[in-house]
């Protein structure tokens, strides 16, 4: 309720209606410039080619079929909305902006190609998914690091506070969402502590996921010694560039320990409040040589995010002396970002599906799968893979949940187990393979998450902690329900028909 209180009284009451005003207004300019020139017809034709020319696009065939069904129903609104967003296009200033940030971060990642060579000879198919990431993403694997899974917000949030305190030379955060609560309020007397130690604390936070906040807390921060940006500024405007978010969530702590997940920082995540039964998620921290690559991860979100007139960071006065750890297994960092044509994230989870032998086992709490991973999941259980996906039993969005079901069907028909954490939500975003591989980040199984979002995570290879990834994974289905085709069967068919209408247009949201 409290939460709710905020939204209804905050920034969002102002934004929202303003932007649908503004689409409403064009919509309304649209009809009436195509009727006093004549122009219906002219749209209907352009409809028909741009709809073509969609056909035969190298896009998702769900958005491909959901901008032809927009562009042909309604030609004088598809065809302009198609010209403004279908492409994907990223806005200019950040196009320009992360590409400028890519060209400082060249050479400060060095790749082992001996490590994928020696992964090669055990393993060819795990030296191939790691082969991906460093050929089309920079993306180095390292050896000498160590980990620690977290299976919960508040079991992580102890041991986070400590590292924070700990922190000797530099703290960075980046979070999709901070909020106000009794969390934010410990870390932040952390953060402030540590400012006047002398020690760099810089954060990131994304404007719209952090809607509660102030519109200027970047500037309180800041005033209390914390250089403190807010990524894509909310305003009150129909445009194109609202709609890339910073979905990231990582903390780098003197370039020795790095921390990343689904949990962001408010009270919901640590079980301090309630608001969808029980908050599940998970976290993984990293110790030794691949926290470097979160380091440089943060710095070059940084360069985006700092005034020109402040200047880039110095990257190598971070590049600090890390522990010599080492638990014999390997890591890879990897982010993704809408600016460049490589959907990381996508290729990534296709990646460990089309691999698996004995199983996957994935937890998301959206289940809004492109047409190649749905292919590919039910392809997996047909060969026999075991395929087990966790979604939650309450949802925080009901909408989204519809169309999460309503992929259940095609799914279940394949063989793929699907359970409900009856507890409550699962937030946690993992994938886990065949004892051997895994994923753990901020990434869910959605479109925003593929196309829109900036993302990041940390790809396993043979680490101890992948086995109790999949414990935890064990755990929850013993605490969930299995969800089954007579189960399915019995969904009222008005709201099935609700579920295959959302499910055809949400590519487009």
């Amino acid at each position: 309720m409290h939460r709710i209180l905020k939204i209804l009284t905050g920034r969002l009451m102002i934004v929202i209606p303003l932007i649908v005003l503004q689409f409403v207004f064009l919509v309304t300019l649209l009809y009436q410039f195509a009727i006093s020139m004549q122009l219906l017809t002219v749209f209907s034709v352009v409809s028909i080619v741009l709809s073509i020319y969609v056909v035969n696009r190298t896009e998702d065939p769900a958005y491909k079929l959901a901008w032809i069904m927009l562009i042909l129903a309604v030609p004088v609104v598809g065809v302009p909305l198609y010209l403004i967003a279908g492409n994907r296009k990223v806005p200019k200033k950040l196009f320009n902006g992360t590409m400028r940030a890519n060209k400082e971060m060249d050479g400060l990642l060095q790749m082992d190609y001996d490590l994928i060579y020696e992964v090669s000879r055990k393993d060819s198919s795990a030296a191939d998914i790691l082969r991906y990431g460093t050929l089309t993403g920079d993306y180095p694997v390292y050896r000498n690091t160590i980990s620690t899974y977290y299976r919960s917000g508040e079991e992580w949030f102890e041991d986070y506070k400590k590292a924070l305190s700990s922190a000797k030379h530099f703290i960075f955060m980046e979070y999709f969402i901070l909020d106000r609560g009794s969390c934010w309020d410990e870390v932040l007397e952390i953060l402030e502590r540590k400012a006047q130690e002398g020690v760099e604390v810089k954060l990131i936070y994304d404007d719209f996921g952090s809607i509660t906040l102030p519109s200027d807390y970047d500037r309180t921060l800041r005033e209390k010694g914390i250089e403190a940006y807010s990524f894509n500024h909310i305003r009150p405007a129909f445009i194109v560039q609202m709609n890339n978010r910073d979905h990231r969530k990582l903390t780098v702590i003197d370039n020795n320990i790095a921390f990343t997940g689904g949990v962001n920082l408010a009270d919901e995540y640590m079980n301090r409040i309630v608001r969808f039964g029980y908050w599940k998620d998970s976290v993984i921290r990293l110790e030794g040589e691949a926290v470097w690559s979160f380091t440089v991860m943060f710095l070059g979100m940084l360069s985006y995010c700092r005034p020109s007139e402040i200047g880039m960071p110095d990257y190598r006065s971070y590049q600090l002396p890390c522990a010599k750890v080492n638990d014999g297994g390997c890591y890879q960092p990897f982010s993704d970002t809408p600016t460049d044509k490589e959907n990381t994230v996508l290729t990534m989870q296709l990646n460990l599906i089309n691999h698996a032998h004995q199983y996957i086992y994935i937890d998301t709490p959206y289940l809004i799968p492109t047409d190649s991973v749905l292919q590919a999941l039910m392809r997996a259980a047909r060969n026999g893979v075991d395929v087990r996906i966790l979604t939650p039993a309450i949802p925080d969005k009901k909408t989204v949940f519809q169309i999460t079901r309503g992929n259940y069907r095609r799914l279940l028909q394949a063989g793929v187990k699907i359970y409900e954490y009856t507890p409550g939500f699962n937030h946690a975003k993992n994938f886990v393979m065949d004892d051997k591989m895994a994923i753990v980040g901020s990434a869910n199984m959605d479109y925003r998450t593929y196309f829109l979002h900036l993302e990041n995570g940390v790809l396993m290879y043979q680490t101890p902690q992948i086995i109790k990834i999949r414990e935890d994974f064990e755990d929850s289905i013993s605490r969930s329900k299995e969800i089954t085709l007579q189960e399915d069967a019995k969904t009222n068919i008005v709201v099935h028909l609700m579920r295959m209408i959302l499910n055809l247009f949400i590519p487009l949201v």
